[in-house]
């Protein structure tokens, strides 16, 4: 055991200075194959001399098999194996033979070797092999490393005999798209696997099996001999290959262990090994974190390896199983062959450069075609060097251009197909800064580019008629709207300076003046685009944060949008934009608050002066016709309303007010509280009613409840009748939203009264853990206390990393001070909150007690 002890310490000791070395080479891939061989090597000669050490019979084969038959060992990768027997059975369970194997194998653990092994004859190689194409993957690449050579050979010899070049091509190419699905989809996701993903190494590994099982190449010299790649082909896959080789050995040594996903824990550690900082050397918060340049530099690799394997697999399915479909001429340099569009010429782009913005004209205007060939895309690719500054000048490409936009349909496809080329970065040059620009804002799950085509494909969506059933308001106003092409511009361009620098917005306002001067733009138009890229941010601001019942605000609102065809155009946008962020992020409470700021606003700018009585009378009126509705004797709404003042009913709709009405007419002033759930009229979640006499901490006990019975809390509008009593409603989801609502209603309208009922201190708030994200994108909490317009009341505004228990956190301080909340506007993005108070109280007339009240919430929210 001596023995073995000492050779893992020498393989530890030289696997060490192997990575030291690596870790040493900065940004340098130059290095990395020499790494990878190394590492093989070095366990070759460890086997070799455990193989020597068993004793095993000399017509024995080790066969290196998977990745490290390809003598390519990433640091904390399996060492898989293949022990290789003569004969036609492998040996019994007791035999002499299977205790020495299993002793080699036991050596190799012992020895340090993280060793993955399978035990089998050459005819059990063959027929798992048929049976399974993993097993028949992981063979094709076997290599010797000792024992028999006879034996070894005579196994690749009936191998070979067995392939089907055409059947794995099949059978690789559906695993593929299987792997695509389980990972997204995308080579863009927050934390991809860089062997696995899309664009990760397992899909340039893919095309070299399927050629060397056609026998068109071992490695990429060999495929570029046999005419499957060019030379600038192999190039850039070569140099995107190496790349991503030292992400995935320095990823592995980060997290000293297997580890292929490139998690938020391990980011900035693998970035700084490549030097990217997120400060500058005075300390100053650079515009991109380390993080974030190194996942850039991935997404361009990513990127670029999807489009080479998908050209190089649809070459070689070609070679493999020629088309004998005619190609259909579309004109003097376009054809239609099987559904794609084929370039005339290779190097027609070369030649005429107008002709690349004609294929995606093409591609939306002609019936039937469904994508790019494989010698259009190579093409493409290779005439990249052609879009350069007089590309981007040329009136042609630049009228080209805006036909693209203004195409009654295709438009998101057009977009994302000239995305995944390359072209729409290139024509469309602030563009290509934000391909791959990751965004750790903690709510936005894409990257800009994929984000801003996101954003179009919604907007789009507007205005297809099959899309009406997901947003109605949205698509009757985009029925109306005479000039989409307005809102497709506006979307390419409101987060196109994100990643520089100052404010995105005001950049993206001053590069989208410049497109619209540049192609010809008319003024009025080009005015409302600009508008929409540097305001596009605010009408969430205002529908998430503001007392949207408060005249004021929608008056000021609606001074800065100006007229109805700009707030229409915003909310658009608005909606969009917010529902492209993440899927998690947009609900219907929010769609809500949105139509209603566009409502209230569109009175406003038709002439409308808000009338605060006239609106009240209104709101009464309807209030009690749907409670004569309802059978709700006359007048019985009387006892309720002599209590409310006009805040209550400026502040709450008239469904709200009837539905209070009818619960609460017979039971003013009751000394048990009552507590009424629904199924929220917004669609999702609960509205919790809870009339209770009030109580300095009563806000702060409804809160704890609903932390700790799972719930979140969106929205609380917090009422203080003349009687003393306190109205609340808020409205609130559950983790998971069950079919029904009647069991969820009934458990919250008991154990709510219980709580208030029970009294007593309030509880400690539950410290729950925090997400991986959170952890390692925390948001730095930010508290500002400052009287409203009208210096009556104070705003709170809140932003901080979310966690489970948050918002009882905050009103339990609020409760200690005395202060008592009118409105509490809960807006969770992502992983970052974003909460808005309305608060009163004898304290904030104090300076030095305002300045406690802030200091206490920064603290709870930095602990």
């Amino acid at each position: 055991m001596t023995e073995i002890h000492a050779l893992r310490d020498a393989y530890r000791a030289d696997k060490a200075a192997i990575l030291a070395a690596m870790q040493s080479t900065g940004a340098s891939t130059r290095g990395i194959h020499g790494v990878l061989k190394r590492l093989s090597a070095l366990a070759d000669r460890l086997l070799c001399t455990l193989w020597q050490r068993a004793g095993l019979p000399a017509d024995l084969a080790l066969v290196a098999v998977g990745g490290f038959g390809r003598a390519q060992l990433f640091p904390y990768s399996d060492v898989d194996v293949l022990l290789l027997l003569p004969g036609d059975a492998a040996p019994e369970t007791g035999s002499a033979l299977r205790t020495q194997l299993e002793g080699f194998i036991g050596s190799c653990w012992d020895a340090g070797l993280e060793i993955g092994s399978s035990v089998r004859t050459v005819a059990e190689c063959l027929a798992e092999s048929a049976a399974d194409v993993t097993v028949q993957t992981s063979l094709l690449e076997a290599r010797q490393v000792c024992g028999s050579a006879a034996l070894f050979a005579e196994f690749q010899h009936r191998y070979r005999a067995q392939m089907d070049p055409q059947a794995f091509l099949v059978a690789k190419t559906l695993e593929m798209r299987q792997r695509h699905n389980k990972y997204e989809n995308t080579p863009y996701a927050l934390e991809p696997n860089c062997k696995e993903s899309p664009g990760g190494l397992r899909d340039l590994q893919t095309i070299l099996w399927v050629a060397r099982a056609a026998g068109l190449g071992r490695d990429w010299k060999e495929l570029a001999a046999s005419g499957m790649a060019t030379a600038f082909e192999v190039r850039q896959i070569e140099r995107n290959e190496a790349l991503l080789f030292l992400i995935r050995a320095r990823l592995h040594a980060a997290a000293g262990r297997h580890e292929d996903r490139l998690v938020f824990d391990l980011q900035t550690a693998v970035a700084e090994t490549f030097g990217y900082r997120s400060l500058s050397p005075d300390g100053k918060r650079l515009p991109m974190r380390a993080s974030e340049s190194l996942m850039r530099r991935y997404y361009w690799a990513a990127k670029a390896v999807s489009q080479l394997a998908q050209i190089l697999l649809l070459n070689i399915e070609e070679r493999l199983n020629p088309s004998t479909h005619e190609p259909r001429p579309i004109n003097e340099r376009f054809f239609e062959k099987a559904g794609l569009i084929e370039v005339a010429s290779d190097d027609l782009y070369r030649h005429d450069p107008h002709a690349i913005l004609e294929t995606f004209l093409l591609y939306q205007t002609t019936v039937g075609l469904k994508d790019l060939s494989a010698r259009t895309l190579r093409a493409l690719y290779n005439a990249r060097g052609v879009m350069d500054a007089a590309f981007r000048r040329d009136p042609v490409n630049r009228a080209n251009f805006m036909r693209i936009l203004q195409q009654p349909a295709g438009i998101t496809h057009a977009m994302r197909l000239m995305n995944q080329t390359s072209v729409l970065g290139r024509y469309l040059w602030p563009f290509r800064r934000i391909v791959g620009q990751m965004q750790h804002d903690l709510f936005h799950v894409y990257t800009v580019d994929q984000h801003t085509l996101m954003v179009l494909r919604n907007v789009r969506r507007f205005f297809m008629a099959e899309h009406a059933h997901e947003y109605p308001f949205c698509s009757q106003l985009a029925g109306g709207w005479d000039k989409p092409y307005i809102l497709y511009v506006a979307a390419l361009f409101h987060d196109i300076g994100k990643g520089r620098g100052g404010d995105h917005s005001v950049i993206g306002a001053d590069e989208v003046r410049r497109f619209c001067r540049q192609h010809g733009v008319p003024r009025e138009d080009a005015q409302l685009i600009e508008f929409l890229v540097r305001e596009h941010l605010i009408m969430s601001t205002v529908a998430q944060k503001q007392d949207l019942t408060d005249p004021e605000v929608i008056g000021n609102f609606a001074r800065r949008v100006g007229n109805e065809r700009y707030l229409t155009a915003l909310y658009l946008l608005t909606v969009a934009d917010i529902r492209g962020t993440s899927p998690k992020v947009w609900n219907a409470w929010k769609g809500k608050l949105l139509e209603d700021l566009y409502r209230a606003t569109l009175r406003t700018l038709g002439g409308r002066a808000p009338d605060a009585a006239a609106e009240i009378e209104a709101r009464k009126r309807e209030a009690q016709v749907q409670l004569a509705l309802s059978a709700q004797p006359h007048e019985s709404h009387k006892a309720l309303w002599d209590t409310l003042d006009v805040s209550y009913f400026m502040r709450h709709e008239a469904a709200d007010i009837a539905w209070h009405t009818r619960h609460l007419s017979r039971h003013v002033g009751t000394p048990k509280p009552v507590v009424r759930a629904r199924q929220s009229l917004a669609g999702d979640g609960l509205q919790v009613m809870v009339y209770a006499a009030d109580q300095p901490d009563l806000f702060a006990r409804i809160c704890g409840y609903f932390d700790r019975a799972g719930f979140s809390i969106l929205d609380a509008r917090v009422h203080t009748a003349n009687n003393g009593y306190a109205l609340d409603t808020f409205q609130v989801v559950a983790p998971s939203q069950p079919g029904h609502y009647r069991e969820l209603t009934h458990m919250v309208e008991s154990d709510l009264v219980q709580t208030i009922e029970a009294g007593g201190p309030l509880p400690e708030p539950a410290r729950k853990r925090l997400s991986r994200r959170v952890k390692s994108f925390p948001v730095a909490p930010r508290v500002t206390l400052r009287p409203d317009e009208k210096a009556q009341r104070w705003l709170l505004a809140i932003s901080a990393s979310d966690r489970a228990g948050l918002l009882y956190l905050v009103a339990r301080i609020l409760a200690r001070h005395r202060l008592n909340v009118q409105l509490a506007k809960v807006s969770t993005l992502g992983e970052r909150v974003e909460d808005t108070f309305l608060v009163q109280g004898p304290e904030l007339q104090n300076n030095a007690r305002q300045i406690q009240i802030e200091t206490e919430l920064l603290r709870e929210l930095s602990a």
